[in-house]
């Protein structure tokens, strides 16, 4: 590597870097990384183990564990992984955190929002400080097209929530744990769809004495 800045590699042994990779200031790799041609790597970036890079900006200060990240651009101080999948067409701003077990593909994600657990976000534009439960669902592929849907500012989306492309919800938009949302939404609407659940007291014996062919 021929350059000004040289990271800090702890497993040279166990780490891969294409030779026109460009490191900022302060930078530290942990084993097991691989970093593919095309990629900046800009100051005070950690890049703890196992992480799969290629033709990526990752910005200052941010930290980056156990993932995959393609044709991205992470601005400063982003938060990702372990396990999370950043597909072609990401770009996450200042301040993002994205989980466990997330994937993102084609989308925007504004300043300070939260992807935490076990999300799939694909063709989205999401907006600032917007929080994003475990599990939920942007459905941006119906068999046949595929949607774009946009999400304004400070929105919550709650677990297993199955946002439908295309819609917009406007800013300020609250959308219950286990709801599926096809409509777009003005500011602060409050979105609530689940089937009342049906309740047969005292039946689990019945259930459970039930003997298999």
């Amino acid at each position: 590597m021929q350059q000004k800045n040289k990271p800090i590699i702890i497993d040279k042994k166990s780490t891969y870097i294409a030779p026109d990779v460009q490191f900022g200031k302060n930078v530290i790799i942990y084993s097991g990384n691989h970093i593919e041609a095309g990629t900046i790597i800009k100051d005070n970036v950690t890049l703890l183990p196992n992480n799969y890079i290629e033709n990526s900006v990752i910005g200052r200060g941010s930290k980056i564990h156990a993932s995959v990240i393609e044709q991205s651009h992470i601005e400063e101080r982003c938060l990702i992984g372990p396990y999370s999948h950043l597909r072609a067409g990401t770009h996450l701003k200042n301040n993002v955190h994205v989980g466990n077990f997330c994937e993102i593909k084609n989308s925007t994600i504004g300043e300070g929002t939260k992807i935490n657990h076990l999300a799939y976000v694909g063709d989205t534009d999401i907006g600032k400080n917007c929080n994003i439960g475990c599990g939920a669902i942007f459905v941006n592929y119906n068999g046949k097209i595929k949607a774009r849907s946009l999400v304004a500012d400070n929105c919550f989306i709650g677990s297993n929530a199955n946002i439908i492309a295309p819609v917009v919800l406007g800013e300020g938009t609250y959308v219950c744990a286990g709801t599926t949302l096809d409509t777009s939404t003005l500011a602060d609407d409050f979105v609530i769809a689940r089937p009342q659940p049906t309740i047969k007291h005292n039946y689990t014996k019945n259930f459970l004495d039930i003997k298999p062919c």
